[in-house]
C-alpha cells in the first residue's frame, strides 16, 4: 500500500529562511533616519519597525516594540545615545545597540560601549559598513569602524590596568607560591621570610586583588599565566 510524502522539502525550505532583524532607528534627524530606513529596508532579512528623534523616545519606543536591536545616534537632544543606552541596557538586555556617530574621539567609542552598546559605526561610513555592522550585532557579535579601532586600543592601554600590575615582585612571588599550594611556614622559608610576613603579604595581595578566599586567589592565578 502506498504512503502519501510528507512536504518535507516544505518545511526545509521555511527552515532555511533567514531570521529577520527587527531594528529601531534613533537619530535627531529625519533625513539621516529615512536613508538608514530605505538602505536596511532593501535586504530580506532586516526590517524597520519604528525610529526615535531623540533619547526619551528611543527608550519609550524600545520598551514599546521591542525591536532586536536599536541603531543609536550617540548625539541627540533631550536624552543623549549613551544615557538612552544605559536605560534601554538595564531594561532590556536582550535588545541590542549598535551606536551611530560622526565622533571619532576614543572617550565617545569608551562611554557608550560601558553603557551597553556591542558596536560603534561612523555616520560616513559606506551602505556595505552599515548593513555588515547591524548582521554582525544582531548575531551577538561586536563590530568598530577600522578608522576609531586604534584609538579603542590606545584608550585600552591607558585606561585599563592588568590587577597583577599592583602587586610588588614580592607580593607575586608569595602569590604564585599560594596557588601552588605551599602553606605560610613552606613559604617563609622557601623566600626567607617570617610566617608574620608571608602572612601580611597574603592580605595585601588579597586585599589589593579584591579576593576573599585562597580557591580564588589560585583561579586569578591560572587566569593570569601565573601557574598552569
Amino acid at each position: 500500500m502506498g504512503l502519501f510524502p510528507l512536504p518535507e522539502t516544505r518545511f526545509n525550505e521555511l527552515d532555511m529562511l533567514p531570521r529577520v532583524t527587527k531594528i529601531l532607528l534613533a537619530d535627531d534627524h529625519s533625513v539621516v533616519r529615512h536613508g538608514f530606513r530605505m538602505i536596511l529596508s532593501a535586504h530580506s532579512d532586516m526590517e524597520v519597525v519604528g525610529e526615535a528623534a531623540n533619547g526619551n523616545e528611543a527608550v519609550q519606543k524600545a520598551q514599546e516594540l521591542q525591536p532586536d536591536m536599536v541603531v543609536m545616534d550617540v548625539s541627540m537632544p533631550e536624552l543623549n545615545g549613551i544615557e538612552a543606552t544605559r536605560r534601554i541596557s538595564e531594561v532590556s538586555p536582550h535588545i541590542r545597540v549598535l551606536a551611530l556617530s560622526m565622533h571619532r574621539d576614543s572617550v565617545y567609542v569608551r562611554e557608550i560601549l560601558r553603557a551597553g552598546a556591542s558596536g560603534y559605526l561612523l555616520k560616513d561610513a559606506s551602505e556595505h559598513d552599515l548593513v555588515a555592522a547591524v548582521r554582525s550585532v544582531a548575531r551577538g557579535e561586536g563590530y568598530l569602524s577600522p578608522a576609531v579601532s586604534n584609538a579603542v586600543l590606545n584608550d585600552y592601554r591607558k585606561h585599563v590596568t592588568n590587577p597583577i600590575d599592583l602587586l610588588t615582585s614580592r607580593e607575586r612571588e608569595v602569590l604564585q607560591l599560594i596557588a601552588e599550594g605551599k602553606t605560610n611556614k613552606e613559604i617563609a622559608s622557601a623566600l626567607t621570610l617570617s610566617v608574620y610576613t608571608v602572612e601580611a603579604h597574603r592580605g595585601h595581595v588579597m586585599e589589593k586583588l579584591n579576593l576573599h578566599s585562597t580557591g580564588e586567589l589560585v583561579r586569578f592565578a591560572v587566569r593570569s599565566g601565573i601557574i598552569d
